[in-house]
């Protein structure tokens, strides 16, 4: 055989590599970096806005509960997936954001797909904001709903598209803290026109949850939308909550209908017992300290101003999302490798991951910051800069 030829059957996916040499040329291939235990990375990347996914208290509940009930769930929820630490979660979730149930997924995704494909169909309009995250855009596409995509938070063409919808049912689906630039959809606004046009407002949460709303109870909750029939709220469990897996929560008739619909429940193997002891545990931390929340936004703002003051294109952070721009993509990626390799790890978001293709550094301001590791982040940022 010709070592010049492909080998037989190589030719399928041959396109592979066009592709990732087109994207190494953009500055927009991706890598996956494994961090080890201990590292001396002051992190601004993660999502571990409370510090909790460290915190004794959280990890000892996970470990007892992985000896207890084993390392997996062993099947899907409706089958061996489910045990007593899911209920329990479920309810203390309910209980705290102010709803009347909640169903706990194996991640914040699954959980979107189920909440956008099992309260839309074909005989249903889902309208979304522009800028809704990569699985509620995914759970539109899946949903076979007609679709109508208006401009991010802009309350007039909501209006407009829920009052124009040509079938029977309607949903409007949207971020509350919209994870890019860490701003926040006008819900009371977008709820009125909902309430308006007969359709139902479907929230993800998962940056609102620990952060927002009185002791963190989410943005739906600030929003004075908690308990109302026809909002259904989706959260992550491993932002805040330190731990992994999603829930959504509503009405008890939707948690009902879900059980029964989504395909993402159904067919999906249930969230670990570990995690769920997890999430439950940092929950309670949660309650019992309240104050945490308030540290998350109040480092928020102290890391945008200080970055501002230093002549830097920064965000006024309404979450726990700073959102840093840079010139380019290219530079983007050189500024946070500067970053890290100075100690301190930072996001970098670009195209196609960012909606108004603007690249930037993506701060995460987290509870457990210290004014050293501000000042830290600051100095490193500023001097790396492009």
């Amino acid at each position: 055989m010709n070592p010049d030829e492909p080998l037989p059957g190589e030719q399928a996916l041959a396109w592979l590599d066009a592709h990732a040499e087109e994207r190494r040329r953009a500055g927009l291939a991706r890598q996956l970096r494994p961090r080890a235990p201990g590292s001396d990375l002051l992190d601004l990347a993660g999502n571990d806005y409370l510090g909790l996914a460290r915190d004794k208290r959280v990890g000892g509940a996970a470990a007892a509960a992985t000896l207890r009930w084993g390392t997996g769930a062993t099947g899907s929820r409706l089958v061996t997936g489910s045990t007593e630490l899911h209920s329990e979660l479920e309810f203390e979730l309910a209980r705290f954001c102010g709803v009347q149930a909640a169903l706990v997924f194996s991640s914040g995704f699954t959980a979107n797909l189920a909440a956008v494909t099992a309260l839309s169909g074909r005989n249903c309009s889902i309208v979304t904001d522009a800028n809704i995250h990569a699985s509620l855009i995914d759970g539109c596409r899946l949903s076979r709903a007609e679709l109508a995509v208006v401009a991010h938070k802009d309350v007039a063409a909501a209006t407009r598209a829920l009052a124009s919808k040509r079938t029977e049912r309607a949903v409007y689906v949207t971020d509350s803290v919209f994870s890019v630039d860490g701003d926040i959809a006008p819900l009371p606004e977008l709820h009125a026109a909902c309430r308006a046009h007969g359709a139902a407002l479907i929230v993800d949460d998962a940056h609102g949850l620990g952060v927002l709303g009185e002791g963190g109870r989410g943005a739906v909750h600030a929003a004075g939308l908690a308990g109302e029939p026809d909002v259904v709220t989706t959260v992550t469990l491993s932002k805040s909550l330190g731990a992994q897996g999603g829930a959504v929560l509503g009405p008890r008739k939707v948690i009902r209908h879900l059980v029964d619909n989504a395909r993402s429940f159904i067919f999906d193997t249930g969230l670990a017992p570990g995690s769920a002891a997890a999430a439950l545990s940092a929950l309670t931390v949660l309650k019992e300290e309240p104050e945490r929340a308030e540290k998350v936004l109040t480092n928020a703002m102290t890391l945008s101003v200080r970055l501002r003051e230093a002549g830097l294109q920064v965000g006024e952070p309404a979450s726990a999302v700073v959102s840093v721009r840079a010139p380019s993509a290219e530079a983007a990626l050189t500024w946070s490798e500067d970053c890290r390799s100075a100690g301190v790890w930072v996001g970098c978001f670009r195209p196609p991951s960012v909606p108004d293709s603007v690249s930037r550094l993506r701060l995460t301001a987290r509870a457990d910051l210290s004014e050293a590791d501000i000042d830290r982040a600051v100095e490193v940022i500023t001097k790396t800069a492009p």
